[in-house]
Parts: structure tokens; C-alpha cells; sequence
């Protein structure tokens, strides 16, 4: 059997070592350089005349067919929702993006036949055949990135939109970016390997080699890994949803986004704090399930505590009617009563409950009206006075004497 056997291994060993595709690729470039050098200049000047008019009659071309489809997506999408006219004019890029590729791949083989390199006879070899796969799987890779991230807003905004409960609606929009970004991730990881492939790269050693740069990065990437599975704890349990009014770390302001690892808040003066989410320890969340408004009433030693009591009653009450605030008052509105007595006023408390994120509309409405109801009832607001205290008479200098007389 072995002697069988060695005749066949002479005779695979005696054979030539197939060419790689990079190999493939600059020998076809460089036997096409070396035809286009060896063109006479006549020859080459024409030749470069057409290929300059080629190219200039694609771009005016391509401008004609931008301004058209600007013009008729003009006319198509008119007003709508935000969120439908960026996707509109995302899928309208994607498409411009194929439009100009395939426009690009055209006038290179058009410019190529006009030297003299026949590029559909080398297309269809063996390198050319790889290449043209190498650009259908990037082609490809790409489109399923975008067709991913369109399904997965259109999935997770059609849930919130036909949830009841607003709470939830809210958790999925949050998580909608988040999974938008781990099938991208996972679709680029793919069409690498893919890629990788087809330029005749071996991709065991390169995952296995990949395995144990993760361990170790694994280990040196701790915080990382902590912000991912904290944003991922964060989110299941809904302690956190996009378009929450929270304080972090002493910062206020609402959630814009919710990334992998990050949470983003923007402040009342538009300015963006960015937390990763291990720094996130203590989160207070103000516009969960529902909202408060807690208002301390100053008033004078002087005022009638029963009355000025049952004005903020009749004003929270009144406000509470009217049909601009009702639906955002969820609860009676409540008078506590006296809470504290301080140095120059008497304090009275009371709560409105509302609806998330409606505490402060309803509450700069109700001071509003409260002023205007003291004012009409006299209730007067506490004057705020600075104690002086008397110094004793033995910690007292002496009268300066009299100044002399002039001529005395």
C-alpha cells in the first residue's frame, strides 16, 4: 500500500503551487501596466482624451439622476413623522451609495477596454472571479447591516407605539438601540470572516488566536465588561428608560440615549453628561411610573393659618379642575399642613401627583396662581430680618470727650 502511495505523492509534490489570489492580482496589474507603457504617445494621448470624456459623462449623468430623485423624494415625502423621513432619507442614501458603486465599476471597465486590458475576460478568471465575490459579499455585508438596524427600529417602535402602558414603551425604545447594535456588530464580525476568506486567509488560527487575545483582554478590560452586564441589569429591570428625568452623580437632566456602555444626560442647559454605566451607583429617578411636585409654603407669624391653609387648598383644588392640567394631576391634591416653624415664617407643605415629567409644568402654574390668591386674600409673605444683638455695657468703650472749644 505504500508503494501505491508514493507515485502519487511524487506526482503532487512535482506539481506547481497554485498562484494565491494576491499573487493573481499583481500579476494581471502588472502585465496591464506594462501594456499601457508600451502604447506609443499618439496612442496614449487619445486614449487618455476618451477616458477623460468617459469619466466627466458618468458624473454628469450621476448629477442629473441626484437632482431628479432629490426633486421627486421632495415631492413624495412631504411633512410626516420625524423618525419616517429619517429613514426615508437613510434607505435614499443606501440606494445612492449601490447607484454610485455600480457607476464607479462601470467606468473602470469602460476605461480599462479603452487602453486596450480586456477586464471582462479577467473578471471571468480565477482572480477576477474571487474579486467580484469579494464585492458581493461586501455589498452584501453592508446591505445587511442597514436592512438589520431598519427592521429592528421598525419592530421595536411598532411595539412601543402599540403598547398601553407607557412605561414600557419607554424600555423598549431603550433597548431598541442596544440591538440594533449587537446584530450590526455581529453581521460586521461575519462579513470580516467572510472577507478574510475569500482573500485566502486561513480563519482557524485567526479565531483561535482571537479566543486568547479575548481572554486577555478579558482580564484587562474588567471596567468594560462591568459597564456592558450593569446597562444590561439596568435595563431588564427597569430602573432606567430613555426620556427619564434622573440625577447622577449630582448632574440632573434627561436620558438621551442609552448606549452599550454609556448613559447620556442632557441638562436643562443642553449640556451632555456621559456616565459609563459602572459609575452609575446610585441612580434617582424622578419621572418613574409617576411624578410629585412637593411645595413648602412660607407665610408670616402674622397670617390666619387656617385661612391661608384653606386658600392653597382652594388653589391646588382649582387647578386641578381645569381642564389643561387635569389630565396631568393624577391624584387629589393634598395639603399636608404645618411642617415647620422657622425664625421669620411659618412653613405649610403640600403635594401635587402627576403624571411623569408633568411635576414641573403643573408646579410653576400653581406658584403662579398662589401668588395672585395671597395677594387678593392679604396673606402676607414672611420679611426676612437680620437679629442684632445688644453688646453689654461693661464691653462698651467710653465716650470719647468733648473736642475744646476754639480759643479756650
Amino acid at each position: 500500500m505504500f508503494a501505491a502511495d508514493a507515485p502519487a505523492k511524487a506526482a503532487a509534490a512535482a506539481e506547481p503551487a497554485k498562484p494565491s489570489f494576491t499573487e493573481q492580482l499583481v500579476t494581471s496589474t502588472t502585465a496591464a501596466i506594462d501594456h499601457i507603457l508600451s502604447l506609443d504617445p499618439v496612442e496614449a494621448g487619445i486614449n487618455a482624451a476618451l477616458s477623460v470624456g468617459v469619466v466627466l459623462a458618468v458624473y454628469g449623468v450621476l448629477w442629473v439622476v441626484r437632482r431628479l430623485s432629490d426633486h421627486w423624494l421632495a415631492r413624495v415625502h412631504v411633512g410626516g413623522a420625524e423618525d419616517e423621513a429619517a429613514r426615508t432619507q437613510q434607505a435614499a442614501r443606501f440606494t445612492w451609495g449601490l447607484v454610485r458603486l455600480a457607476a464607479v465599476v462601470g467606468v473602470v471597465v469602460l476605461v480599462l477596454g479603452i487602453w486596450g486590458v480586456d477586464a471582462r475576460a479577467w473578471l471571468s478568471g480565477d482572480a477576477g472571479a474571487r474579486l467580484v465575490r469579494l464585492g458581493l459579499v461586501i455589498i452584501i455585508a453592508t446591505a445587511l447591516v442597514e436592512i438589520s438596524g431598519f427592521i429592528i427600529k421598525r419592530l421595536v417602535g411598532g411595539f412601543a407605539r402599540r403598547s398601553a402602558d407607557p412605561r414600557r414603551a419607554a424600555q423598549l425604545r431603550t433597548l431598541g438601540p442596544i440591538l440594533t447594535g449587537c446584530a450590526q456588530t455581529v453581521l460586521v464580525v461575519v462579513g470580516g470572516l467572510t472577507i478574510l476568506t475569500e482573500l485566502g486567509l486561513k480563519v482557524g488560527p485567526i479565531l483561535a488566536s482571537a479566543g486568547v487575545l479575548g481572554i486577555a483582554v478579558g482580564f484587562g478590560a474588567q471596567t468594560l465588561v462591568k459597564d456592558f452586564l450593569t446597562g444590561l441589569f439596568l435595563i431588564a429591570e427597569d430602573v432606567v428608560s430613555v426620556g427619564d428625568n434622573v440625577e447622577i452623580g449630582g448632574f440632573s437632566g434627561v436620558v438621551e440615549a442609552m448606549t452599550l456602555r454609556t448613559i447620556r444626560l442632557r441638562d436643562a442647559n443642553a449640556t451632555l453628561h456621559i456616565f459609563p454605566y459602572s459609575e452609575a451607583q446610585v441612580i434617582h429617578n424622578r419621572t418613574k411610573v409617576f411624578s410629585s411636585y412637593l411645595a413648602e409654603i412660607p407665610v408670616s407669624y402674622d397670617t390666619d393659618l387656617d385661612r391661608a391653609l384653606a386658600v392653597i387648598q382652594q388653589v391646588g383644588d382649582d387647578l386641578r379642575a381645569d381642564p389643561a392640567f387635569k389630565k396631568q394631576i393624577t391624584k387629589p391634591f393634598e395639603v399636608m399642613g404645618v411642617d415647620r416653624l422657622a425664625d421669620n415664617a411659618v412653613y405649610i407643605k403640600a403635594r401635587f401627583i402627576t403624571e411623569p415629567r408633568a411635576q414641573w409644568d403643573v408646579g410653576r402654574e400653581f406658584n403662579r396662581r398662589l401668588k395672585n390668591a395671597f395677594e387678593g386674600a392679604r396673606i402676607l409673605a414672611p420679611v426676612k430680618t437680620t437679629p442684632v444683638q445688644a453688646q453689654p455695657l461693661e464691653d462698651r468703650a467710653p465716650p470719647a470727650p468733648p473736642a475744646p472749644e476754639p480759643g479756650s
